[in-house]
């Protein structure tokens, strides 16, 4: 929290230095005003004054502005008729003067308060992401790993996608998934299949029983958490495995968009022969979950991405091409592909999403100390 307030004092340090601007403007009015002819009349323009100030200071700072604004109008009025105490004229501009000047600073009042609730509103839900989406561990087992998150309401900072991943006694095991919905209103919904994936991933349980598992678990929790029924609240997700000692991926996929592996520079799309439904709707049809098997060498780049990657539009509404797009990437390293992706991400797409998305990129430590050999017929 002090991080938050420290952000907040330093604007308004810059502000006291730029009040100099209405306080000279003030005191220009008033030399101009009472040095000119009979005839001409600049006292309002001192209104301009409190009006700006809004924009470089507080309430108080409102206040002092609109204060003086008023003390040099009616100076002026006094100098300028020295025969008779104040015009009608001048009386009237001073009233305005101070209408106005109690406005802005009911205005800078209510303001400063939004900008408070916005700003716990920011420090929650960057709570929130610390505790149930934080970024993956740079080191799994022989595996580098890099996470993005980016989310589409911009003062939520985290929404309905999710990854975790979860070291075994013979791998790791990671998963990818995007809940129904986004932005806060999700945030349960991915708490739950991200405690249920935890609990399982490591009790030795084939990769089939664990996506079994993870379906039964949001069958059930999710009409819970958020009133809908059955088979209206699903989470699509990608269940992998990686052998430390084997040169292949194992892996489930529920209708989630197929990973990438970025070989030499050149983009493979790895498609599930036989996807099962979303998580959440296991109930509806009792799928058997087919595991696929890809190849996955030191060298390759391993990229899990959600929808809102694919679906991002650029200005002429045409998506992302992510194969496109990353095709002669040179990026050996988890961490510069993440960077690289996610400025050329929010670049096609504006600086904003429509929707979140995520992407985790995975590589290879360091060459094994013996060759890499999996079981199967090999396969891009």
């Amino acid at each position: 929290m002090p991080q938050h307030a420290e952000r907040r004092r330093r604007p308004l340090r810059a502000g006291r230095a730029l009040l100099a601007v209405p306080i000279a403007w003030i005191v220009a009015v008033f030399l101009v005003d009472v040095l000119a002819p009979p005839d001409i009349h600049l006292g309002p323009l001192l209104v301009a004054a409190p009006a700006i100030t809004p924009s470089i200071g507080g309430p108080r700072a409102v206040g002092l502005v609109a204060a003086l604004a008023v003390i040099a109008q009616t100076a002026v009025g006094v100098l300028r008729d020295p025969d008779e105490l104040l015009s009608a004229n001048h009386e009237a501009q001073i009233a305005a003067l101070a209408l106005v000047g109690i406005c802005l600073v009911v205005f800078c009042v209510v303001r400063e308060r939004r900008a408070r609730e916005l700003e716990q509103v920011r420090y929650v839900s960057e709570a929130v992401q610390r505790v149930v989406l934080p970024p993956l561990p740079r080191r799994l087992g022989p595996l580098r790993t890099a996470s993005l998150y980016l989310a589409a309401e911009a003062e939520a900072q985290i929404g309905g996608d999710l990854y975790a991943a979860a070291r075994t006694g013979t791998g790791t095991r990671l998963i990818i998934g995007d809940v129904r919905g986004k932005g806060m209103s999700a945030v349960s919904d991915a708490a739950l299949l991200l405690g249920a994936f935890h609990a399982a991933a490591r009790d030795g349980a084939s990769l089939g029983e664990l996506v079994a598992h993870l379906d039964e678990s949001v069958s059930w929790g999710l009409p819970e958490s958020d009133g809908a029924g059955p088979g209206e609240s699903f989470i699509t997700a990608t269940v992998l495995e990686i052998p430390d000692r084997h040169d292949r991926v194992h892996m489930v996929s529920c209708g989630h968009p197929p990973p990438v592996v970025l070989r030499d520079g050149r983009p493979l799309t790895m498609d599930a022969a036989s996807p099962a439904p979303p998580l959440g709707l296991g109930g509806l049809s009792r799928p058997r979950y087919h595991i696929d098997s890809f190849r996955f060498v030191p060298g390759d780049l391993l990229l899990l991405y959600t929808d809102g990657v694919t679906e991002a539009r650029d200005a002429s509404r045409a998506f992302y091409p992510l194969a496109e797009r990353v095709t002669g990437w040179a990026e050996g390293d988890p961490d510069s592909f993440i960077e690289r992706f996610r400025d050329d991400l929010l670049r096609f797409a504006g600086g904003s999403l429509d929707d979140d998305a995520a992407m985790i990129a995975i590589g290879y430590a360091a060459a094994p100390s013996a060759p890499l050999r999996g079981p199967g017929p090999a396969r891009p």
